[in-house]
């Protein structure tokens, strides 16, 4: 059996007035009949903020104001918290998806009596015989327009974990190209058990990695579902914090130790979500916001309860 799981979009942003509105339009167009958008202006000086009362009338918009600046990876943490019990997906201010991808994506993920395939060795994540299979993330493949023009579809089945086993990415056509976290859609469990995003510039590239090597089931429906826009811009294509900068050098480094750390203990630490005291400034339509149930630390769970008025977040 299967159902349309409740779905949330989250959409970190910083300084984007001029293209965040599409990007909020994009995700208020999905087809699933149960999604909401949420926005996270991640300190905009340029006016993202104003912009963004415009969508305050839907009551499937919500959006929080960061008081400053804290980085993509917090302000998809602070997003998080308030999804309630909705499955999650990230999308960038420049992403374009297919209309239909949360449907597909949620429908795939609310799959109950997956079958076990014998042929595969389970107890290598650690599933015990005749455990229920459960999926905790849907991905799917996307395709990349660069900013010299190039359109590139990026088709992940088998260099999922390039950290990992960088022999499977020989022959890639974007140096690197990876399964992107963007076109996943993720349950609730990954959160509770797992937490939310690291403080690194590689945010993603962790996040995946640590959903990977714990264990999680994860699909892919192979089809190109979402559109990547690279801009001058983007992170990683402004020389400061593209593939080569020293930033991002040593950022992925980090990434690769811990997977060093992997390989010898085959053991994954959580990342309880923690925010600073007065992250948030300021809410747009709070009351369509709920706690979730994302692995947090005390204050930041208590804060994030005070964002939208509720008693408390929810524990497991």
């Amino acid at each position: 059996m299967s159902y349309d799981l409740p779905a949330a979009i989250v959409i970190p942003t910083h300084n984007r007035r001029d293209r965040v509105g599409r990007a909020v339009e994009a995700a208020l167009n999905q087809s699933h009949p149960n999604c909401i958008v949420i926005v996270v202006d991640d300190g905009s000086g340029d006016g993202t903020w104003q912009d963004l009362r415009r969508f305050q009338g839907d009551a499937r918009f919500a959006a929080l104001r960061l008081a400053r600046n804290l980085g993509t990876g917090a302000a998809k943490n602070a997003g998080i918290l308030l999804t309630g019990s909705r499955a999650v997906s990230f999308h960038d201010s420049d992403d374009r998806p297919h209309p239909d991808k949360l449907l597909r994506q949620s429908r795939a993920l609310g799959q109950t009596g997956l079958p076990r395939d014998p042929c595969l060795n389970w107890s290598a994540i650690g599933l015990p015989d005749h455990a229920p299979l459960e999926l905790s993330a849907v991905f799917s493949h996307h395709e990349l327009i660069l900013p010299d023009g190039r359109r590139e579809i990026i088709r992940r089945e088998i260099s999922i974990v390039d950290d990992v086993f960088p022999n499977v990415q020989m022959g890639t056509t974007v140096p690197g190209d990876w399964l992107h976290i963007n076109s996943g859609l993720f349950h609730p469990r990954i959160f509770a058990a797992l937490g939310g995003y690291a403080d690194t510039i590689e945010e993603d590239r962790e996040f995946r990695n640590r959903i990977i090597l714990s264990g999680h089931l994860v699909r892919v429906i192979p089809e190109p579902l979402l559109t990547k826009i690279e801009t001058a811009d983007s992170l990683t294509q402004s020389r400061a914090t593209d593939y080569t900068s020293p930033a991002r050098t040593a950022a992925r480094e980090a990434v690769w130790r811990e997977v060093a750390t992997w390989m010898q203990t085959r053991r994954i630490t959580p990342k309880p979500i923690d925010l600073p005291m007065g992250a948030v400034a300021e809410v747009i339509n709070p009351g369509i916001l709920a706690p979730s149930t994302a692995l947090a630390t005390p204050a930041t769970r208590q804060a994030a309860a005070r964002w939208i008025g509720a008693a408390e977040l929810q524990r497991l």
